[in-house]
C-alpha cells in the first residue's frame, strides 16, 4: 500500500508542475500579446551592453587627470579666493581678498582645509615642490570627482536602462564642460560633485544619503545648490510620506556639517561666523549684492551651455518636451512606482536655468552644479530619438537599439569631436600665461637668481590671470600690482602677523571701490609681465617698446579674441584657425636696472 500511495502522490505532483509550466506560458503569450496591441516596439530581448565599473572609472579618470594637467585656470576667483588662501595656509604667505577680511567673512576655511590638509602631507611628506603641490592637489581633484561621476552613472543605469546610462558616460568623459569643472577649485565644482553624489544616491533609492550630500553641497560648497535639492525633498516628503526620515536626517546634516563648520571658521575669523549664511544674506540681503561685478544678458548661458557642451546642451533644453512626444506616439509602457516621474528627474535642471538666467549677475562657474544633468538630459532626449526613430520604421518585433545604434554612436561622435576641438583650442589660445610663470621656475634655477632677498614680480592689467602663488619660483618673490585700467578692487597680501587671519585688514571694501594702496612704482619692479597690445594708454604703455627699461626673456603666442574669427576662436579646428585667428605676444621681461649675482639673461 505504501508504494501506491507514493506513486500516487508523484501522479498528482507531475500534474501540478504540468499545469504551472502551461500557465506560465500561457502569461507569457498574453504579455507579448498586449505589448503588441499597445504598440511597444521596445522589447526585452537582452539589455544593451553598458561599460562595467571598473572601465566606467578608468575613462573617467583618464579624463579627469587630463584635466588636471592640462586644464587652465579660467576663473581669478579661482586664484584669488582659494588657491591663495590655501596656499597661505601651506606656508605662510598668499593674496587675501575681501571676502576672508574677517569684518566680512563670506568665505569658508573649512572649505580651505580640505584641500590644504592632504596638500600639507604630500609637500612635507613626498615633495616640497610648491608648483607639484598645485597638480597633486588638482589630482586629488579628479580621483574625487571620477569617484562622484562613477556613482552617478550606476544610479543612472538602475534608474533610466543601460543606454541612457552608456550614452551619459559617453558625454562626460569627453565634454568640454566638465574637462573645465571637473578640476577647478571652486565651490561650484565642489556642488558638482555633490549633485553626482545626490541624484545618484536618489536614483539609488539610498534618500539618507541623498540628503546628507545635499547638505554637504549647501553649507561646505555653496548655499545655492540647495535649489537642486528641492525636487529630492519634494520626492521624499509627498511622494514617498517619508516625513520623519527626512527631517531626521535634515538635523544630522546640519549638526554634522554646520556644527564644526562653524567652530572651524570661527576660529579663523576671531569671531563667531557661519560663512554660508554671510554669503546669502550678501548676495541677496545688500542693496548691490553682486551685480557689482558685471551683468549679462539672458543669452549669456546659451551661448555658454553651447560652447561646453554643444550639441548636448541644446539635446538637454528639448529633453522633457521630446519625452513628452515619444511617451504620446510611441506609447511606453507605464515604469513601476518605484521608479521617478521624468519630469520630476530632470526639474532641478529646468529650476537651476530658470533661476540663474533672470540673475543679472551671470558667471560660467554658475552652471557647474547643474553640468551633471545637462549631460543626463542630453542622453534622455537621444535615447528618446531612438525610440521615436524605431517607432517610425515601424520595428515593433526588434528591440529599438538594432535599427537606431547608429544615431546615437554619430551623435556621441559629433558632440566628443567638437568637445575636444573646444578643449584644444582654449589650450592653445590661452596657455601662456601658465607657460610664461613655468619658464619662470626654470629661469630661477638655472640662472641662480638669489633666495635671500625679496624680488618683485610685477603685473598691471593681466593680475586676473595670475595662476597663483604656487607658481612663484621662491617665498622671497613677491607679486605686486602696478597701474592698469583695471578700476576695481585688487586683493592684498594677507597680514605678516601669526594670526593673519584674524587680523582685519586696512583698505578693504564690499562695494570693489579701487584702492590706491595696492599698487607699487614701476621703479621697483624686478621683473614684468603683461600683455603687449598695439593700444596704449597713460596706465598701460607697451613695456616690450621701451627696451632702455626692459629685457624680453621670454614670449609666448597668446590669442587676440577681439580679432580673432568668432567660431574658429571657440573651436579649433588645424591649419585654419591659425590663418584667422590674431596672436598676441605674452610677455615675461626682466627690469635693466636689476643685476642678479649670475650671467646676463637677455634672451629669447
Amino acid at each position: 500500500m505504501a508504494p501506491t500511495a507514493r506513486n500516487r502522490a508523484n501522479v498528482h505532483t507531475r500534474k501540478e508542475l504540468q499545469k504551472e509550466i502551461l500557465k506560465r506560458q500561457a502569461n507569457n503569450k498574453e504579455s507579448s500579446k498586449e505589448r503588441e496591441d499597445t504598440g511597444q516596439n521596445i522589447i526585452a530581448v537582452v539589455e544593451p551592453w553598458t561599460p562595467g565599473a571598473y572601465t566606467a572609472l578608468k575613462a573617467l579618470l583618464s579624463a579627469r587627470l587630463c584635466a588636471a594637467i592640462w586644464a587652465l585656470i579660467n576663473d581669478c576667483d579661482e586664484t584669488y579666493n582659494y588657491w591663495e588662501p590655501t596656499h597661505y595656509l601651506l606656508y605662510g604667505k598668499g593674496f587675501q581678498t575681501w571676502e576672508y577680511a574677517p569684518q566680512y567673512a563670506l568665505r569658508s576655511y573649512t572649505y580651505i582645509l580640505i584641500h590644504a590638509v592632504p596638500g600639507w602631507i604630500y609637500s612635507n611628506l613626498l615633495q616640497s615642490n610648491r608648483m607639484l603641490v598645485f597638480f597633486f592637489i588638482r589630482c586629488m581633484l579628479a580621483l574625487g570627482c571620477s569617484g562622484c561621476e562613477l556613482y552617478f552613472y550606476r544610479g543612472i543605469c538602475k534608474e533610466f536602462g543601460a543606454n541612457v546610462g552608456r550614452l551619459t558616460l559617453s558625454i562626460l568623459v569627453f565634454a568640454a564642460g566638465m574637462f573645465i569643472a571637473s578640476t577647478a577649485y571652486l565651490p561650484s565644482s565642489f556642488a558638482m560633485y555633490m549633485t553626482f553624489m545626490s541624484m545618484g544616491a536618489w536614483y539609488h533609492q539610498s534618500y539618507e544619503l541623498a540628503i546628507f550630500t545635499t547638505a554637504i553641497s549647501t553649507f561646505l560648497g555653496w548655499p545655492f545648490a540647495a535649489a537642486i535639492g528641492i525636487p529630492i525633498a519634494y520626492d521624499i516628503v509627498f511622494r514617498k510620506q517619508q516625513i520623519f526620515m527626512f527631517v531626521k536626517w535634515c538635523i544630522i546634516s546640519m549638526v554634522t556639517i554646520l556644527v564644526p563648520m562653524v567652530q572651524i571658521d570661527s576660529h579663523y575669523f576671531g569671531s563667531f561666523v557661519i560663512a554660508p549664511l554671510n554669503i546669502v544674506k550678501y548676495n541677496i540681503f545688500t542693496s548691490h549684492g553682486p551685480d557689482l561685478y558685471g551683468t549679462e544678458p539672458w543669452s549669456f548661458y546659451m551661448f555658454n551651455g553651447f560652447l561646453n557642451f554643444n550639441v548636448v546642451f541644446l539635446a538637454a533644453l528639448a529633453s522633457l518636451p521630446m519625452y513628452t512626444l515619444v511617451s504620446y506616439l510611441v506609447q511606453l509602457p507605464k515604469k513601476s512606482s518605484m521608479y521617478l516621474p521624468l519630469w520630476l528627474t530632470l526639474s532641478p535642471l529646468y529650476l537651476w536655468l530658470l533661476v540663474f538666467i533672470l540673475q543679472p549677475h551671470k558667471e560660467e562657474r554658475f552652471l557647474f552644479p547643474v553640468y551633471p544633468l545637462i549631460c543626463l538630459a542630453g542622453a534622455i532626449t537621444i535615447d528618446c530619438c531612438q525610440k521615436l526613430g524605431s517607432f517610425l520604421l515601424s520595428a515593433k518585433r526588434q528591440h529599438y537599439l538594432q535599427h537606431t545604434n547608429w544615431f546615437a554612436i554619430c551623435i556621441v561622435i559629433l558632440t566628443s569631436v567638437l568637445s575636444l576641438s573646444r578643449i584644444v583650442g582654449q589650450y592653445r589660445a590661452y596657455h601662456a600665461p601658465l607657460e610664461t610663470f613655468m619658464e619662470l621656475n626654470r629661469l630661477a634655477v638655472e640662472e641662480n637668481f638669489p633666495t635671500d632677498r625679496p624680488i618683485n614680480l610685477c603685473v598691471g592689467k593681466e593680475w586676473h590671470r595670475f595662476p597663483s602663488s604656487f607658481f612663484l619660483p621662491g617665498l622671497n618673490w613677491n607679486l605686486q600690482f602696478i597701474e592698469s585700467e583695471f578700476r576695481g578692487q585688487l586683493p592684498q597680501p594677507y597680514s605678516e602677523a601669526a594670526n593673519g587671519t584674524l587680523v582685519i585688514p586696512e583698505n578693504m571694501n564690499d562695494m570693489n571701490r579701487e584702492e590706491e594702496s595696492r599698487y607699487i612704482s614701476l621703479s621697483s619692479c624686478h621683473f614684468l609681465i603683461d600683455l603687449d597690445r598695439e593700444e596704449e594708454t597713460e596706465r598701460e604703455p607697451r613695456y616690450t617698446k621701451r627696451t632702455t627699461d626692459w629685457i624680453t626673456l621670454h614670449s609666448v603666442p597668446f590669442m587676440d579674441a577681439q580679432r580673432s574669427h568668432r567660431l574658429l576662436r571657440a573651436f579649433y579646428v588645424p591649419f585654419v584657425t591659425e590663418q584667422h585667428c590674431t596672436y598676441l605676444s605674452y610677455t615675461l621681461m626682466q627690469s635693466t636696472k636689476w643685476k642678479p649675482k649670475s650671467r646676463y639673461l637677455g634672451r629669447l
